[in-house]
Parts: structure tokens; sequence; C-alpha cells
């Protein structure tokens, strides 16, 4: 038999009043998870007294809450024979340098060919807490971001891990080419980091409900149009670099969520200017991952070079930026003359 899609309506009573909508949901007779009330939420097939509300929002007596309730839709992830950069494996965790535009998890618009699909056919054997589309995944990068990931392949390692991650014991360090002339030499960023109040695909540093985030930078290069920073995160929020450094007026090159498209007017260099725009991702590398071994309870370090796309574009600005200095210390000279 079918399931269908059932549209189920809530009066909130003066009890339930003040109470979370997620957490009103889940407890109603829905018969859903948080995590599933929070997709349902964001997919738009909640509406509080007519209107979208926020995951986190807080009831009053006597709102009207309509549910649409749709069938469930299978989704199994399978293996699927897909090359991997291994940096680590044993017969707890495995180690990947992840390059840019491989999704980690199948999810709608992006059913398979993820790294979960390649991990899947390379390991046979990983955790099942990640649920059925997100075996042994600990953590994630976003879909254009390079660099390391480790995911478990025993569900004690996957536990373990994940404790790490709550306490922030896993430490990270990204590469990240941003625009501008940054001020300072090093610095850190305090602002909170919750979904944007009008964009549910977005976070802001403006949302009411935002979590503590900490990120600390520090330069690594200049190039005058932009500045390559190593960034480490203290706090492991949904898009953190991106929107703490976008907050400061330093948005992430190639970033077409929270960039500036009118920054690359600051490129004068024609053919450096051609070299950005053909960038077509953000300029962000997870360059170093350190966490505890669940088995050997020793401290690991691993560490992964910037890939051949960034460095050609730090190159063309590093280049760039050259011939702007030689200019500037050509006119220099005649005018002492």
């Amino acid at each position: 038999m079918v399931e269908q899609t059932e549209r189920i309506s809530f009066t909130v009573s003066q009890s339930q009043g003040g109470q979370r909508l997620d957490i009103f949901l889940a407890q109603s007779e829905a018969a859903l998870s948080r995590s599933q009330v929070k997709y349902a939420i964001e997919e738009g097939d909640v509406l509080v007294n007519g209107k979208v509300p926020k995951v986190s929002q807080h009831l009053k007596e006597g709102d009207v809450i309509v549910l649409t309730k749709k069938p469930p839709v299978e989704a199994v992830a399978v293996p699927q024979e897909m090359p991997l950069n291994i940096v680590y494996e044993d017969d707890a965790v495995i180690v990947i340098n992840k390059p840019a535009g491989l999704v980690v998890h199948p999810a709608p618009g992006n059913p398979d060919k993820t790294l979960v699909n390649a991990l899947l056919f390379h390991c046979h054997d990983l955790s099942g807490i990640g649920g059925v589309l997100r075996p042994g995944i600990v953590h994630r990068l976003d879909k254009d971001t390079s660099g390391l990931i480790v995911a478990a392949k025993s569900d004690d390692a996957h536990r373990q891990l994940s404790v790490q991650f709550e306490k922030h014991d896993v430490y990270k360090k990204y590469l990240a080419l941003v625009w501008g002339d940054i001020k300072g030499n090093s610095g850190e960023i305090v602002l909170p980091v919750g979904r944007h109040t009008n964009n549910r695909k977005k976070m802001s540093t403006k949302s009411k409900h935002g979590k503590g985030a900490l990120t600390l930078w520090k330069v690594r290069e200049r190039y005058g149009v932009a500045t390559l920073l190593e960034v480490e995160i203290k706090t492991g929020r949904t898009h953190q670099i991106r929107v703490h450094l976008s907050d400061r007026g330093y948005p992430v090159v190639g970033d077409v969520v929270y960039g500036n498209s009118a920054k690359i007017n600051t490129v004068k260099d024609p053919l450096l200017k051609a070299k950005i725009k053909e960038f077509n991702r953000q300029a962000l590398h997870a360059a170093q991952l350190s966490f505890i071994h669940p088995q050997k309870g020793e401290r690991m370090v691993f560490t992964a070079d910037m890939p051949k796309d960034m460095t050609d574009l730090c190159a063309h600005l590093r280049a760039s930026a050259k011939q702007v200095d030689s200019k500037n210390d050509m006119w220099k000279d005649k005018l002492k003359v």
C-alpha cells in the first residue's frame, strides 16, 4: 500500500504556549523525529498561522500549525567505484583528501556519486550511526571546499570522534584566499552564526538564534587585491569561515553565496581578472586535521597541500602583484630624478 501525503492541523493550547515549534511537533501525533521536523520546516512543509516559521519559533496559545506530512522516499546509498585520495586508513578510521566539487553524502539533487558512495565501495564496513545516507560521516565539508575529512569505520570509532567534535578536541586549519588587503597580520572573529532570517539555505552573523563561533586567522601571503590566510576554527558552525570573513569585509574568492561580485572590479590586470573568473569555486581548502585516534588514544595530525587550482591562482596573483610593485618602484625612481 502506497502512503499518501497527509495534512495534519494542530491548535496550540494554553499549556503548550511558549514551547518551541520543533519540540512541539516532535512530541505530537505526527510521529516525527526532531531532525525530520527540522527538515520539514526548512522544506516549507510546516506553516504557523499560514506563514513559514523558523525551526526555533516559540508558539503562542491559539496558533494554528499545519504540517504537510509526505510519504518517506526510500533512498539507499549504493557503493560506487570512484577514485579516492586516501591520506590514512586503518580498521577504525579513514582520512580522505576530498577534491572540490565532490559532495560528501547523498541529498536531494545529489543522489549518488558522492564521497559516501565511494567510501562504501572502498571500505565495505563503514559505521552505521550516520544513517543510511551518511554511513561513517562524522563531519562534512562543503561541496566546493577541498581538503581533509575523516570517516569512521566502526560504531565505536564514530561515537568517540563525535564526542571529540562536540568538545572541540578536533583541530582544523584551512587556507582561504580572500578579497582585499586585510588589515593586520593576525586576528580573531568572535560572532554567533545561525540560520539566515530570510534565506534558510544561508547562514548569518545577524541571526537571532545564532550559536557562538570563534575563528582565528593569520596572513600567509599578500597580493594587494587579495590575501591568502591560514584559518583555524575553534567551533564548527555551518559555513563559519565563509560567513565570518564575509562579515568582516573580506569574502572568500569565488564564493557565490557570501561573496561580493563587485570585488572583481578591483582587479586591473586583465589576465588576472580572467583567471579569477575561471576559478569556479570558493578558494577554501582544509589543509590540516588533527584528532585523537579512537583506538590508539594518541593524537594524529594530517596535512594536505593546497590543490593545483588554488596554487595556480595564487601564482597569478603573486606575479600580478610583483608587476604592480615594479611599476610603483619605477615611478618612485623617476620622481627622485
